[in-house]
Order: structure tokens, then C-alpha cells, then sequence
């Protein structure tokens, strides 16, 4: 590591010269290349092996690296870096074994998802759904050089997949013209290793076959789902495949023709199959077919009655926690019950829930959380929903970059701590000073470091502590609305279905008394929640409907627990910008006021979340008292 700090400060002054741009957050954790990004695109088709020759060229100090392709590397995707040397069974490996070098890694390694894939929810109008940093990079148009630089800095992280469109997909992504687009995108990609593919709209068929139906057992809609997909892999040969969101909040799918969604997902597989691509088919769906049922049971009442029936080439994709993506909710069960299809795990990288790209929140501790749990074992592949726009740090908040790294650092080795990759991530990505001092406990660096690894637990508890969740403003997801609920919206999209506080007490029952949620889950755990003794506290009130005076194992009530919660994680806030004020000798001047100014944003935000919730839960707790 030493070494790598050294490399890291020669680079830092050579970048001073080598640059007249401010440090504006574009670059990432990557150095720039001279002369900008110009210099990466005056070869109109590269392989791996040229793009990690210039990486090393680049930016690797001291002796020439050799890069060899050596058939004995047991993983196509994987390396062995012994000193000056790479060895690797393909060019893509070469590559990945660059950038690990240029981390200053060691020693053999391969990936533990064999896919590791970003979704992208942007619309073709350049919009993008939940995305909080500028317009879409893809869509309508798109600059080439802005896409290689998107490709390098996910080669660098080992991301070897992206859906290029939202998953809420217009048919219009299948048409002609938006395939040669596409295409395009591909032939960037490429290079770098990354497979493209596509969200669909089920209904496509009528949308833009002319059909009337979109019965996946009409035979007219199957062979037009293998004359699209045959023409998907004309233009684009390495295709990888669909990611489909059927039957779920108003997407069509093939309920609508009392088809399952085996039958649905199959179909699709089918036309793939021939070709090597894969169907990756949500289970994101409620309301569809189990209306009044509590939300969070409803994948696993939809998918369990499938389980085995898919074809080979479909993978199961759930988010990580039954409900939609909170900043804590408890893994979800579908992982547990459902064992004969492959499965994969879907994280939000893009903090839709979490203060978006104005609070500084950083989730690998979740995603390391979730994996103690399900064990990567089980999965097949994983996603992460993007945070990437068209603003010039790519991110929205210069700290939300952190999630797009660490997201692709896990996707490689899921055993990584939440610790190496963000310190891995502060020594890259800003100085390598940072990870100095005399004293290593009271350096800024370890600071810094100590502040992302808190911030995410901090915003659990300035927003929704001991369990509570989805009481969020309508539709944005920014804000506190404990008391929401509007009579025309389906009761599971507001606040008040969620935390049913009343003057007795506060929390969902779903004990084997109550929803029976419990029951989804494997042991120990099916016991472990079903009992307020046992449950987690950080999950308490997920699973439990309690009194206001209910102890706590600190000997609090339930109440007085729930106000210390929400004034720690503002006291939490006010000592992240305490910190960071102390960085300011250690950070360039445009990106610490660009995190200065979201910083004070964010206090004011935790505390208009603490005073606003702490105000309507205690006007119920305190009629419960008089």
C-alpha cells in the first residue's frame, strides 16, 4: 500500500502539469489521460490487451509491465500479477489486471459473479427515473468519448454488464433506429469488456409488432420475439439479453392474459437461447394478483409457485430487501424460498431513499450487511440500479461516486470490507495524504474514512430508526410524510400502511399473529422476528406493532429510544461536518465546497426529518398518555 500512496502522490504532481481543468470530480478515482480524453479515442477499435498496455503506460511508475496471455489461469476474467508481470487466459483479464496493479494488488484473483451489471433507468427522451445527477448519457443521443470514459472507469472495477434503458421500458427501445443506436454503444463497449443489454416492454408485440395481443403462448407473439431477437444479434453479436418488469406498478406483462410468469419469462428465454443471452426477470411485483396481502410477502406468494419451472437461461432478479430499497430493511425471503431457478441480487446504487445525491451516505455497509445473510453463494449474478448522469462528476454528490465504485468492487469479491474498499476508494480518489499522519487515529484521512463508514447508519437513524420505513414524502421518496395518505392512491404508497401509528403504539405486526411475514424465512430467524424479545432492535418495528412504553434493552421506553435515535443521527451530521472542515488543507477548493454545501444541506434535511417525525409520533404517544 505504501508503495501504491507513493505511485499515487507522483501522480497527483504529474496530473498538475498535465491538466488546466479543475479538479471537478470528472475523473473519478481514475487519473486522467494527457491531453484529455481525446487521447483515448483516436483508435477506432481497441482490444483489452492495447487499452491495459496504455493504462500501464500511463500511470504505472518504475519498470515496463509485461502483459502475457497464459492459458494456465484457471478464469477467463481472472489474473496473476507477480511484480512487473501479468499473466491472464484473455485480454480481458490483462485489462482487469491493470487496473488491480495501478491499485497495487498482488497475487492471483478472479471474479466471484461471473455477470456484474449496472441497470440504468433512463427513459429515451434522456430523462432517468430516480437518477439525480443531469440527463441520461445514452439516450437520445449520446458523445462517444463521454462513453468511453464510462467504459473505462467500469473496466476498472470489474463491472462487465449494463442495461442500457429503464427497466419502466417503451416498446420504442426495439425499434430499428434504436437498435443501430444501440449498436453504436456496443462497439464502445466493448473493448472494455462490457456486454449491453436491454430492458423490454412485454408488451412490445403490439406496441411495435402491430399485433393485437401479447399472449406469450400466441404462437404470432413467439415468432416475433425470435425475428426481434434474431435482429438484436445481427447488429450485435455479444447481445447479453432482457431484463424484464412485468405485471408490476401498471407494466404490462403475461398476468394480463392469466399466463404466469414462468410463462412470460420462458418465452423471452426461448428466442435468447439460440444466441447465448439470458432473461433476467424481477420479482419486484405487488398489487398485481394479491391485493389487501402485505407488500413485502407478495414476491415470494408470486415466484414460489414457479420455482423450477423457468428455463435454464432465466435469473431470478430481487432487491435486496423485500419492500424497496430502504436504508434498512431486513434481506429479502424470496432468497430463502425459492431454490430451484437462479437468482440474483439487484442494489441501488443511486440513493433513491437515502437523500439521493445530496446526503452523503455511503452503502457498501448495507450491501456487506445483506451478504451476511444471503451468502453470495447463492446467487447467480448481481445488479446494481446506477447513479450516473450527464453532470460533470457524474454523481450528483462527489461522495455518492464511492457507491458506483464499491458496488463494483464487491460484484468482484463480495468478502471485501466496507473499510478497504472506502479507504481504497479515499486514496484514489482524492489524495493519497489523506491516509497520512503521525498519528494514524487523529490523521484527517482515517476521519474521513470514519465518516462514510458511520453516514449510512446515521441516516437510518435521522430518517426511519428501530424498523420504521417508508413513511417518505409521495412519489420523489425525498423528505418526511409520516402522516401521508392520499384516499385515491393504492393504500401500499402510503406512509401511514407502513408504520400504523396510533395512541396504543407504533409498528407492523407481521408475526405469525399479524401478517405472517415471519413465516417466509428461513430459521433462525422466523423465530428470531417473530418474538420482540429476539427480533433485532434495528428491525423492531418492521415486525412488531408495540406500546409506546415498551422497554427497550437499554431500559428506555420504546418512545425514549426512538428520540435518542433521531437526535443522534443529526448530532451524527454535525460532527461529518466538523470533519470535514478539517479536511479543507487536503481536498482541492471545488470539490470540499461542493460537499461543504451539501453537508449543511443534509443537516438541515436530518433535522427537518427528526423534528417532523418526533413531532407527529409524539402527538400520538401523547394522547396515549393523557
Amino acid at each position: 500500500m505504501k508503495s501504491f500512496r507513493l505511485s499515487l502522490l507522483l501522480l497527483t504532481a504529474c496530473t498538475v502539469v498535465l491538466t488546466l481543468k479543475a479538479e471537478d470530480g470528472s475523473r473519478l478515482w481514475l487519473q486522467p489521460y494527457p491531453q484529455g480524453l481525446e487521447y483515448i479515442s483516436r483508435v477506432n477499435y481497441e482490444d483489452g490487451r492495447s487499452i491495459a498496455d496504455r493504462e500501464l503506460r500511463c500511470f504505472h511508475p518504475g519498470t515496463e509491465v509485461q502483459l502475457i496471455i497464459d492459458s494456465a489461469v484457471q478464469h477467463d476474467e481472472g489474473y496473476i500479477i507477480r511484480g512487473d508481470t501479468i499473466r491472464a487466459r484473455t485480454e480481458r483479464g490483462l485489462l482487469y489486471g491493470a487496473y488491480a496493479m495501478l491499485r497495487g494488488e498482488q497475487g492471483a484473483s478472479q471474479p466471484f459473479f461471473s455477470r456484474r451489471i449496472l441497470n440504468h433507468w433512463d427513459n429515451l427522451d434522456g430523462s432517468v427515473e430516480r437518477g439525480y445527477a443531469g440527463r441520461s448519457i445514452f439516450w437520445p443521443t449520446f458523445d462517444p468519448q463521454h462513453i468511453r470514459a464510462y467504459a473505462r472507469a467500469n473496466a476498472s472495477i470489474g463491472i462487465n454488464g449494463t442495461v442500457l434503458n429503464n427497466v419502466n421500458a417503451s416498446p420504442q427501445v426495439l425499434s430499428c433506429k434504436r437498435l443501430e443506436q444501440v449498436k453504436l454503444v456496443a462497439d464502445i463497449l466493448r473493448p472494455y469488456g462490457i456486454q449491453v443489454y436491454l430492458s423490454v416492454n412485454f408488451a412490445s408485440p403490439m406496441g411495435l409488432g402491430g399485433l393485437k395481443t401479447a399472449d406469450p403462448l400466441n404462437p404470432k407473439v413467439r415468432r416475433w420475439w425470435k425475428r426481434k431477437v434474431r435482429e438484436v444479434y445481427q447488429l450485435i453479436p455479444d447481445f447479453g439479453g432482457f431484463l424484464v418488469k412485468a405485471n408490476s406498478e401498471g407494466q404490462p406483462g403475461p398476468g394480463d392474459y392469466g399466463r404466469s410468469h414462468a410463462d412470460g419469462a420462458n418465452m423471452l428465454a426461448d428466442a435468447l437461447r439460440p444466441y447465448g443471452g439470458i432473461v433476467m426477470w424481477r420479482s419486484f411485483v405487488y398489487g398485481a394478483n394479491h391485493k389487501g396481502e402485505d407488500r413485502v410477502k407478495q414476491a415470494v406468494s408470486e415466484f414460489q409457485p414457479c420455482d423450477g419451472l423457468f428455463r435454464e437461461n432465466v435469473i431470478l432478479q430481487s432487491k435486496n430487501g423485500p419492500l424497496d430499497f430502504q436504508p434498512r430493511e431486513p434481506y429479502a425471503p424470496i432468497f430463502d424460498v425459492v431454490r430451484r431457478t437462479p437468482q440474483m441480487v439487484e442494489l441501488q446504487i443511486t440513493q433513491e431513499y437515502l437523500g439521493q445525491s445530496r446526503h452523503l451516505v455511503y452503502l457498501a455497509p448495507m450491501w456487506e450487511e445483506f451478504f451476511t445473510f444471503v451468502a453470495p453463494e447463492r446467487l447467480k449474478a448481481i445488479a446494481g440500479v446506477a447513479n450516473i448522469g450527464s453532470d460533470t462528476n457524474w454523481c450528483g454528490h462527489p461522495f455518492s461516486q464511492a457507491n458506483w465504485y464499491a458496488f463494483g468492487r464487491l460484484a468482484w469479491n463480495p468478502t471485501l470490507t466496507s473499510e478497504a474498499i472506502a479507504r481504497e476508494w479515499l486514496v484514489a480518489t482524492f489524495d493519497a495524504r489523506l491516509s497520512e499522519g503521525k498519528d494514524a487515529h487523529k490523521s484527517w484521512g482515517n476521519a474521513l474514512l470514519d465518516v462514510m463508514l458511520r453516514s449510512r447508519e446515521a441516516c437510518v437513524d435521522y430518517m426511519m430508526p428501530l424498523g420504521l420505513h417508508h413513511i417518505f414524502k409521495f412519489d420523489h421518496h425525498y423528505g418526511p410524510e409520516p402522516d401521508g395518505f392520499i384516499p385515491t392512491y393504492p393504500l401500499e404508497w402510503c406512509p401511514v400502511y407502513y408504520h400504523k401509528a396510533d395512541k396504543d403504539g407504533i409498528g407492523f405486526d407481521r408475526t405469525h399473529t399479524g401478517s405472517n411475514a415471519v413465516s417466509q424465512y428461513r430459521e433462525p430467524y422466523c423465530t428470531l422476528y417473530d418474538n420482540p424479545a429476539t427480533c433485532p432492535e434495528n428491525l423492531l418495528l418492521w415486525f412488531h406493532h408495540l406500546p409506546w412504553n415498551y422497554r427497550m434493552a437499554s431500559g428506555r421506553t420504546l418512545w425514549e429510544e426512538m428520540q435518542r435515535h433521531y437526535d443522534h443521527g443529526v448530532d451524527e451530521v454535525k460532527d461529518f461536518c466538523r470533519v470535514w472542515e478539517g479536511c479543507r488543507p487536503y481536498v482541492d477548493d471545488e470539490r470540499w465546497r461542493a460537499v461543504d454545501e451539501r453537508l449543511r444541506h443534509q443537516l438541515d434535511n436530518a433535522c427537518e426529518w427528526r423534528d417532523v417525525c418526533l413531532g407527529y409520533f409524539g402527538s400520538l404517544q401523547e394522547a396515549e398518555s393523557n
